[in-house]
């Protein structure tokens, strides 16, 4: 495998795999994104419509394409494989990843900040206390736009490998599935 290029895998649901033997390529669509999630789904895709909107790579993002696909950079971090679903290990050039903090996702899946730095962590938590609220209903109620705003504007740096919460595990967004890239399928 040439230097430019990376393994990675991602588990899909098994229609996915018989797309890409029938088309040759998968795109995201909007109903699997967040489909098993109920009555949070609509939260789970405003999450990803900020991913896709936001992302670094912007400028090879497809037209026909709305969202990312997750892939992982370790076989033994990818979600365990279950009935309906494969796990597809595809071989990509580096370029056309965008690495994903996984704390720092977690962070925005929770609608909460993402701080610079210790002291602009504890400027977050005193303006949360003055207010007496989180950030979470800061977010999700009309009350504090000024919070809100400064959330959604500290998401930015889920793309800064500078600036870390936790762990450095990564994750990787990718905008499309091609046939020619998979190595291995498991089923």
């Amino acid at each position: 495998m040439a230097e430019d290029r990376i393994r990675v895998w991602t588990k899909q649901h098994e229609n996915v795999w018989k797309i890409l033997k029938e088309k040759g390529r998968f795109i995201q669509q909007e109903r699997y994104v967040s489909g098993d999630l109920g009555e949070h789904a609509e939260l789970m895709r405003e999450s990803i419509r900020w991913l896709a909107q936001n992302s670094p790579d912007l400028k090879n993002k497809p037209a026909d394409v709305t969202y990312p696909i997750w892939v992982s950079f370790l076989k033994d971090a990818t979600m365990m494989k279950e009935p309906g679903t494969v796990i597809l290990e595809l071989e990509l050039d580096l370029g056309i990843i965008t690495h994903v903090n996984i704390e720092k996702w977690g962070t925005i899946l929770n609608y909460s900040y993402i701080p610079a730095d210790a002291a602009d962590a504890a400027r977050h938590h005193a303006l949360l206390a003055a207010y007496g609220v989180s950030d979470t209903k800061a977010y999700m109620t009309q009350f504090y736009p000024e919070i809100k705003r400064e959330i959604r504007d500290s998401w930015k740096r889920l793309f800064d490998p500078s600036i870390l919460i936790g762990s450095d595990l990564d994750y990787g967004i990718i905008w499309e599935l091609r046939k020619e890239w998979v190595r291995e399928v498991e089923e």
